[in-house]
Formats: C-alpha cells, structure tokens, sequence
C-alpha cells in the first residue's frame, strides 16, 4: 500500500511517499481503508523529532483518518465492516489503510461526509474540551479567539458562538478574519498596528474579555493577558507561532485570572466517558447546523508534504485535509 514515510526527523519535504507492507490487524483493533486525513499542528512538530510523542523512524505520520472499515478483529463486537468511521492515532493515518483499537474509533454521523469527518475531532474535540471543562465558557461572556482563522480557531469560534458567548476574533490576513465573522465572530481585529489591549478594551467596554483562546502563543499572549477581565481564564491550547511565552504573572495576580492548559489528548486518555460525551454533543450541533467546518482539501496522498507545510507555515485558511482515496 502508499504510504507518506518519515524515514528520518526534518521537514515536510523530506517525507517520501512510499510502497509499504499491509499493517497487521492484532486483537481489539479494526482495519480502515482512508479516505481523508487531518493534518494537525502536532504533525508538523512530529516529523522533526519536537512534539513529546516521538516515534522511532521510519513511521507514516497522520493523527487523524476518516473512512471505511474493512475488517475487525474476531473479538471487535461494537464496530463492524463497512461502517464509516474516524480515528484518533498517535501516528500512521497517511496511508491507504491503518489499523487501530476500536477504542479509538468513532461512527461518522450519517449528514456528514468523509472529508469532513477526517478534520473534525481533533479540531472540534480540542476546541469544545477547552470551552466548556476547561474554561466553563457561559452565556453572555466575552470570547477572545487568537488564531481564529486556522482549524482550531475557526471551531473556538463557532463552538462560542453555539454556547452563547460574544466572540473577537484575531486572525493574520483579511481572509481569515472574513472567516472568523462568517463563523459566528461578532468582531475580527488584525495582531497590528495597535496593541491589541488597546483596541479590546474599548470593544467590551473597558470590562475586558472573559475568556482567551490560545493556540498561537508568541508576542501577542501578554497583550491578551493584559485585555483580561478579572476572574478570566486563558486557556493555553498551543504555540502555533512557534515562540512559548513568558508570562509576567503579577497580571494574574493583580486580575484575579487563571492560566489554564488545554492538554486534549492527555485527557482524553483519563476521562474518556466525558469526551465520548463531548463527541456527542458536537455531533448534534453539527446535525443542527450550528457547526460548519471550513475544509481546505488536498487531493492526492502525494501532496502530504505540500499540506502539512502549508500549516507550519501558517498559510492555512481553516482545517487542512488531504483526500487518500475517491
């Protein structure tokens, strides 16, 4: 079968796309044949040996593959062949086929499609985890999304807007900032050329946002610790800009704030009864058309690098998935 193989830790481009054997199906995991993968930022980190998983190479990177499965293991009961379904993995999901635990596996809602379903959880799944168990976001608050152009962004936002908060939007380019908004962004800003403290203030009445929605760190942060309202909570999804901040924590002190880590696979991995309910949850605010994943496709497992690239780089618009198969 074709494979994307990262032989040795650098970046995208060094990933070969390869023939390699079959994986073999073992007790409690299911075959799938992939029709679409998800690429997240952690792949960009894991095929350069940075993310806290680090295969040994060669490994196929992929955390995230949606389509159809073509055989279970004798002692797999609750999944079966044929059924659409998307897995969460810790690597192997840009391939023609991956075996997983059927554990890790979830159906695909009939209403939505393949390609939809391959960029979903892990967005979706991150997203509303750090809003409703992590940040406990109500009604009526103020919601400050940093990145809101990107997969993750783009799902804070609208998963916000669903449980009733005013969502800002901060986004690097005049079209993810129209993303945002069509998303259910009240207010998109650019980073610049004003602080942003300065420009947030005044939009919530000198009040100050109640949550903040980080998946991008860097030098922006403090500015939005700094735009805080008192009691607020910023949430630490990720460093998509490649820089970890240093926070001066007399602001947390002086605003009565909390830092909060959004650690989602980690607690997936502990409480797994509340994230089935949270997949749950989401599947009916997709079925109400209150969530409208923006998928930028790429057709052609050969364009793996290409995608995976264009993410690190930061020239995603929404949620990048590469299509394996018609």
């Amino acid at each position: 079968m074709k494979a994307v193989v990262c032989r040795s830790f650098g970046p995208p481009p060094d990933l070969e796309l390869q023939e390699i054997d079959r994986p073999t199906l073992r007790d409690g995991e299911v075959r799938i044949a992939v029709h679409g993968c998800g690429v997240n930022f952690p792949d960009t980190l894991i095929i350069e040996g940075r993310y806290q998983f680090r295969p040994d190479p060669p490994f196929v990177p992929g955390c995230e593959a949606a389509g159809f499965v073509l055989e279970v293991a004798p002692d797999v009961t609750d999944v079966r062949q044929g059924d659409r379904v998307v897995a969460l993995l810790t690597h192997g999901g840009f391939a023609e086929e991956v075996v997983t635990d059927a554990a890790s596996v979830w159906p695909v809602p009939d209403s939505m499609d393949l390609a939809t379903a391959a960029g979903f959880p892990f967005t979706y799944g991150t997203a509303y985890h750090a809003l409703v168990q992590r940040a406990q976001v109500a009604a009526g608050e103020t919601l400050l999304v940093l990145g809101a152009g990107g997969g993750v962004g783009v799902a804070a936002v609208a998963i916000g807007r669903a449980l009733g908060a005013r969502v800002i939007a901060v986004a690097s380019s005049a079209e993810k900032r129209e993303l945002a908004q069509a998303h259910g962004a009240e207010v998109a800003l650019d980073y610049e050329p004003a602080p942003l403290k300065s420009r947030l203030m005044p939009l919530t009445s000198g009040h100050g946002v109640d949550v903040v929605f980080d998946a991008v760190g860097g030098a922006v942060a403090e500015q939005a610790l700094r735009s805080i309202a008192w009691n607020g909570r910023y949430l630490v999804v990720g460093f998509a800009s490649g820089s970890i901040p240093q926070m001066p924590l007399n602001l947390v002190l002086l605003k009565g704030c909390s830092i909060v880590g959004v650690f989602w696979g980690e607690a997936m991995r502990r409480e797994p009864e509340v994230h089935q309910e949270n997949f749950r949850a989401l599947a009916e605010l997709y079925a109400c058309g209150k969530l409208a994943p923006a998928i930028t496709e790429y057709a052609g497992i050969e364009r793996v690098p290409e995608a995976i690239a264009a993410l690190r780089d930061r020239r995603a618009t929404g949620k990048i998935v590469v299509r394996i198969a018609d």
